[in-house]
Parts: C-alpha cells; structure tokens; sequence
C-alpha cells in the first residue's frame, strides 16, 4: 500500500535564512519524497487548522489568545526562540491537527507519516526551544477524550528530553510518555517522563541502537498500547550541531527500520512525526528526516 502522509504547504514559509531553526526542511523533505515517488496525490493528507477547543485541551486559553495576537513578553519570546510572524502563527495552528490526522490514519492503516510535528518543548501556558504548541499532547488527549484509544504511547527518540509532553501529560496515566534523550544536552531543567533514558555524550550505534529496540520492545509487551506516537528526532545524528550522540548515517536509517518494525510485528498502529534536527546543509537534513518515512514506506510496502 502506500503509506499515508501528512503535509502542508504552510509549514515552511519565508523565514531569515541565518536563523538556527530550519525552516525550510518541511518544504524540502515534501520535494524528495515527491521526487522518489513516496509522495504523491493518492497517499497525500492536507489538515486543517486546529481550533481553539482542540488545542485547550493541552494548552492555556490564554497563552493561545497571547501568542496568535503577538503579544507575548519578551522573555517569553526570547525561551521561545523563532521570530513572530502571520506566516509563524499559521503553521503553528496547522502542524498540530497535522499530528492529529496522522494519528487518525495511523490506528485506521497501521501507519501514517507526519512530514512535520515532535514540538516537544512546549508546554502548557509557554513555548520553548523553537516549540509553541505541543502537537504529541494535544493529540494524545484528543484520541483519549474521544475514546479512540484507551493507552497511548509517546516514544520520543528526539536527542532532546521531551519536557513539555512530560510535563502536560503528567496526570494522564493513559498517554505513556518515553523519552530517549542525551542526558547532557537541552533542556538544563528536565521534567519526569513516565520513563527516561538518559543517554551519555558520544553514544554510538551499536548501544544506542540496542537501548532503543530494548526499551520499545519492553514498552509494547507491558502496556499494549493502541496506537504509538514516535518522535523521530534526527538530532541524535554525530555531526547535527545541537545533538552530542554520535549515531552515524546508517545507524538512524536502522534506528528507523527497527523502531517500526517492533511496532508492526506487534500489529500496533504507529504514527511518526519528524522532530528535531539542525544543520546548514538543509538537503542533507531533508534526507535524514526522510529516513524514517522511507522505513515506513518499505515495510508496509
């Protein structure tokens, strides 16, 4: 089959070019996709914009009212770390039911790919680290208040902790936040995830790789979950300029191939998102975050 995928034209926009965050992967991991007939008309996925009530259901009221109005202070601003914009602010209010949706196809095919998604930083009433809503939370407590799904878990890869997912989700013993992350890396001040596994600075491939497949496999088999939200942070790359791990090229590609195999061989449905990922060579992130959809697209091939 092919697998189903969510994207928007939104998510990248005119952005400065010098700016850490980039912008512009979203637009260029759409165009390779295209390109090697991944992506197409047939197996593509446009959301919507995500109202007010959806995304309360993780967020303050009126943190959303301050950010969409551009009124947020500047120390806020400044944890938050992208510039505001029209262009900021519309992506930011897509991206999330883009998670949502992919979510929806996940539990109905058994896998659906977000070209976009994994905020993990932010929080209820802030934003941090380059994060403004938190696509995983929102969409965890949306399934649940719906009753989609009875345990949701959240297996975040990102070589970032995901603090604000922790933190959101911290009274909601049916979403089941992971986090597997360099212990010595952003954020300074970590929240408590259900489980974390904190990771030494220079970890490798081959302990990397086997924490991973031991810490999904033990997941799966002890909650069962009905659907599983996988961040796939490429940051956990050796040479991505915020990341510390030194995972190798071919190493992520089976980080990727494992983590959904796990999923599939247990017939649990999986919904990825792309997460974190830094570098000045924006085509050669472009193809670091294509990995895990490429996986997707060889094993339910």
């Amino acid at each position: 089959m092919s697998i189903p995928l969510v994207y928007h034209p939104s998510y990248s926009f005119p952005f400065p070019a010098r700016h850490r965050f980039p912008m512009e992967k979203f637009r260029l991991l759409h165009q390779r996709l295209r390109d090697a007939g991944i992506a197409g008309p047939n197996n593509l996925h446009r959301p919507g914009r995500a109202r007010a009530p959806l995304l309360s259901l993780a967020h303050c009221p009126d943190y959303l009212d301050r950010f969409l109005g551009n009124r947020l202070g500047d120390k806020e601003a400044k944890r938050l770390g992208l510039p505001w914009s029209e262009g900021l602010a519309r992506r930011t209010c897509i991206a999330p039911m883009g998670t949502l949706v992919t979510a929806q196809l996940a539990l109905k095919h058994g896998i659906a790919c977000h070209l976009a998604g994994g905020t993990h930083h932010a929080h209820y009433d802030f934003g941090s680290g380059f994060c403004i809503l938190n696509d995983l939370a929102v969409t965890a407590r949306a399934l649940l208040a719906e009753e989609r799904v009875k345990q949701v878990l959240i297996f975040d890869c990102d070589v970032h902790q995901g603090d604000g997912t922790a933190a959101i989700l911290a009274g909601e013993p049916r979403a089941f936040t992971c986090s597997v992350h360099c212990e010595k890396n952003f954020p300074t001040r970590k929240m408590h995830s259900d489980l974390d596994v904190g990771l030494p600075v220079g970890l490798g491939d081959e302990d990397y790789l086997a924490i991973v497949t031991d810490t999904l496999g033990g997941l799966l088999d002890a909650l069962r979950p009905d659907l599983v939200l996988y961040d796939a942070g490429v940051d956990v790359y050796r040479d991505d300029p915020l990341g510390r791990l030194a995972v190798s090229l071919p190493g992520l590609a089976e980080r990727e191939r494992r983590v959904l195999a796990l999923c599939r061989d247990r017939d649990v449905p999986v919904a990825t998102v792309i997460g974190g990922g830094y570098d000045d060579d924006r085509a050669a992130l472009a193809r670091r975050h294509a990995l895990v959809i490429e996986a997707a697209h060889s094993l339910w091939r």
